[in-house]
């Protein structure tokens, strides 16, 4: 598994367009997101998911020293009042419920994802009650380190590509990110690393 971030891949990147070379200039190279694979990493995408992430990082903290260990075993034995008193929503601790359940029954195999194409990762998470596209992006991404990936879902991306671009639809921003094909996760960490630079914040790995 080849590092998103590399010297190859950026310098392609560069060349094909040059709003990467204005994110260099201004704020450096961004950091290689990267996370371990496996169900305490998906369970925290789950809990960022249309929260900020300062709210998703307090609420897994929260959870995670309530829990003796983060496992999905530990998961369902936590009543609704547990759930909640660690800041987990109702509809969080479902999804979180039902990827333990699924782990434990072996309908989904996370150890074995990274022999899978991204189109079958995707597929084997959005089995999952709570997994959809956004969440699938970001597991690939970040513990998968797959390199060809555009979350349309996320807002700090699309914001960033409205503020340095033309583009400005959900169509026209998909057709942008043609452009960067086959180095489209690359592209979407120098939006990233943008974002958050400029608003002076750290994604919490």
């Amino acid at each position: 598994m080849s590092p998103i971030v590399n010297a190859d891949d950026i310098a392609g990147l560069l060349k094909r367009d040059k709003t990467f070379v204005k994110i260099k200039i201004q704020y450096g190279l961004p950091p290689n997101f990267l996370r371990p694979q496996g169900f305490v990493t998906l369970s925290r995408i789950i809990l960022e998911q249309q929260v900020s992430l300062q709210s998703a990082n307090a609420h897994f903290n929260k959870l995670n020293d309530y829990l003796s260990s983060f496992s999905p075993k530990e998961i369902l034995q936590l009543t609704d009042d547990e759930m909640r008193h660690c800041q987990i929503s109702r509809q969080k601790a479902k999804y979180l419920k039902a990827l333990s359940t699924a782990i434990l029954e072996k309908r989904i195999k996370l150890e074995e994802l990274s022999n899978l194409s991204a189109l079958d990762v995707r597929t084997e998470l959005k089995k999952n009650k709570g997994i959809g596209d956004w969440t699938a992006d970001i597991y690939l991404m970040f513990c998968l380190q797959a390199k060809d990936i555009f979350p349309i879902g996320d807002v700090a991306v699309l914001s960033t590509v409205r503020e340095l671009t033309s583009a400005q639809t959900r169509d026209s921003i998909l057709a942008l990110s043609e452009n960067w094909k086959p180095h489209r996760s690359l592209a979407t960490y120098f939006l990233w690393h943008y974002y958050l630079k400029k608003r002076n914040r750290e994604l919490v790995m």
